[in-house]
């Protein structure tokens, strides 16, 4: 019964490993797109950083990527950048494998 104690633990341990790397991507992935964003919208250095931040911090509103979508949309929108719903989605679709590989380098590293 020990080595199924020890599968059912190691499986319990990778479980919470993929989890905590997703949460990193995640949060790695709205960042970038912060970034992108701010960039769009003329921000630089600091200002950048810091807008990235409050795009990391708005995915922590609820569950899944709604909450991060609607405040770059917002964000566009009362800045005047003319982007659409369909671009932001695709850029943040893009950056998911960029952050993956990122994080996983970290990871590593």
């Amino acid at each position: 019964m020990s080595s199924f104690d020890d599968r059912e633990r190691a499986e319990e341990a990778k479980y919470a490993l993929d989890q905590e790397t997703h949460f990193k991507v995640l949060a790695r992935r709205n960042k970038l797109l912060g970034l992108w964003a701010a960039d769009l919208m003329g921000l630089m250095g600091d200002d950048a950083e810091a807008y990235a931040k409050t795009v990391v911090l708005s995915d922590l509103e609820e569950a899944g990527e709604e909450d991060v979508f609607r405040k770059v949309r917002g964000d566009f929108d009362t800045a005047g950048i003319d982007r659409t719903d369909a671009r932001i989605r695709e850029q943040m679709a893009q950056l998911m494998p960029v952050a993956r590989e990122q994080v996983m380098k970290d990871v590593k590293g």
